[in-house]
Parts: structure tokens; C-alpha cells; sequence
């Protein structure tokens, strides 16, 4: 005699795009609260670290970038919602290299454009991540 239970098979984010995509938010977000920090008190080594914060995440947004397109031809059931996660992750490397780009003016210079798209990536970060891990991580079967 043997039992056999169904159990739903679970299939979410590989650990590896997860570990990517979570850095994302506070290497982004870093660099927007490093940029807050410049904007009050003009010390010049906050604009450094909002450069190197951004750097960082658009290694990570990147490498998440092609976990996502490696997902689009993975994806089943959910490919709709693949598709608007690729297209989010697409635009946040975008406004970050963009970014990247005010940053690597003079300090002064970047100033207060650098500083609202900072918060711009931020919170598309945080959505790429919400959305990442709330409805990718959550797919299964039956």
C-alpha cells in the first residue's frame, strides 16, 4: 500500500534573481537619502557616495534584468505579468544609467535633477520588487 499526497508544486523566484532583485531597493533608495544628505548640508562625499550607491544598483538591476528575460521564456502562466516585470526592470536601468549620468556632473551641477531621479528609481525599485516577489514568487500548480 503506498499514499501518495498531492501537494502543490511551488515555483517561485530562483534564489539567485531574489538575492538581485532585493539589493536593488537599498542601493537605490541609499542613493536617494545620500542625495537628501547633500542637498542639506553640500558636503561633497554624500555626492560620492550617491554615485557609487547608483553604480551598485545598476549592477544589480542589470544582472536582475537578465534573470527577468531569462524568466519571459520561462513563464507559463503568468506571462503577462513577466512581460510588465521585464518592461519595470527595463525602464529602472534606463532612469538609473540616465542617473548615473547626472551624478557624474560636478556635484553642484546635479542638483536637484540627480536628486528626483534618485527618488524616481527608488520607488520603481521598490514596485519591481514588490511585484517580483508578490506575484512571480507566488505562481504554482495545482
Amino acid at each position: 500500500m503506498t499514499a501518495t499526497a498531492d501537494s502543490t508544486y511551488r515555483s517561485g523566484l530562483h534564489p539567485l534573481h531574489a538575492v538581485l532583485l532585493a539589493g536593488t531597493v537599498p542601493l537605490f533608495l541609499g542613493a536617494a537619502l545620500s542625495d537628501y544628505a547633500y542637498s542639506t548640508s553640500y558636503n561633497i562625499q554624500w555626492a560620492h557616495f550617491s554615485s557609487w550607491l547608483i553604480v551598485g544598483g545598476l549592477v544589480f538591476s542589470g544582472l536582475a534584468l537578465l534573470a527577468a528575460i531569462i524568466g519571459l521564456f520561462r513563464a507559463d502562466r503568468h506571462r503577462g505579468l513577466s512581460l510588465v516585470y521585464f518592461f519595470l526592470m527595463l525602464v529602472i536601468w534606463i532612469a538609473g544609467f540616465i542617473n548615473a549620468l547626472i551624478h557624474a556632473r560636478d556635484a553642484w551641477a546635479m542638483m536637484p535633477t540627480g536628486f528626483i531621479l534618485s527618488i524616481i528609481v527608488a520607488v520603481m525599485a521598490c514596485a519591481a520588487t514588490w511585484l517580483g516577489f508578490s506575484r512571480l514568487g507566488a505562481r504554482g500548480k495545482s
